[in-house]
């Protein structure tokens, strides 16, 4: 589903050299796959889901999703790409303060024409299923940091996309929490086919994810199998 070869990002140094924030990166992730990334502050890995999302282009390599290049997109297909085949949780929680739980989390099915009211039905079991079953009608301005970034996960798999990228899903959750998102994330991998490329700093991911790789200063150095939870 998602095939990424040799990708390379760099940016200016302020000493006139160059950051290679992506060095020649080479990554599969299959349907059905849970594929969690690990690495420090600084390591790339945002850079390199922005590349995935079609939102940065690459200096050199290709992105592949479903045998289509998408590093070179005009910015109409990218957002069409990111509209009906991604889903994208990014770390930055755009939520309309006044509007419900519910309600912000079917935005992205209203973008796509859905009806108001049969978004705001498909997406309740997710945000139930995210443990907000209590606070589909509270306004966003109301909710915790975690159950913002909760609404946030909702919204993004609201479509049923083929791709997730997920940016720290579990950073602003307890670990009760994060353990249920991560739960939801694998068991809609499998259930759905679709690929899940996590980046996570959570130690306990290692235990959805079906393969594990680490990011230092730009490049993947290991890899390991990881057992299912439980």
């Amino acid at each position: 589903m998602l095939e990424l070869r040799e990708l390379v990002k760099q940016y200016p140094a302020g000493d006139g050299g160059v950051v290679r924030a992506v060095d020649g990166v080479s990554l599969s992730v299959g349907s059905g796959e849970l594929v969690a990334l690990y690495g420090p502050s600084g390591s790339g890995k945002t850079t390199l889901l922005m590349m995935c999302a079609g939102v940065l282009e690459p200096d050199r390599g290709e992105v592949l999703v479903a045998g289509r290049e998408i590093s070179g997109l005009s910015a109409g297909d990218a957002a069409r790409y990111r509209m009906h085949e991604l889903g994208f949780i990014r770390q930055s929680l755009e939520l309309i303060p006044g509007a419900s739980a519910l309600d912000n989390a079917a935005l992205k099915l209203v973008g796509k024409r859905m009806s108001p009211r049969k978004a705001r039905r498909t997406v309740a079991p997710l945000l139930e299923g995210l443990g907000l079953g209590g606070r589909l009608e509270q306004r966003a301005d109301r909710l915790s940091m975690g159950e913002r970034q909760r609404v946030m996960i909702a919204r993004a798999l609201s479509a049923g996309p083929t791709l997730v990228l997920a940016d720290e899903p579990t950073g602003s959750l307890d670990s009760e929490r994060g353990g249920e998102v991560l739960g939801l994330l694998s068991d809609l991998c499998r259930d759905r086919e679709m690929a899940v490329l996590l980046v996570t700093h959570d130690p306990e991911a290692a235990g959805y994810a079906d393969r594990v790789q680490t990011l230092r200063d730009g490049e993947l150095i290991d890899g390991r199998a990881a057992a299912p939870p439980g």
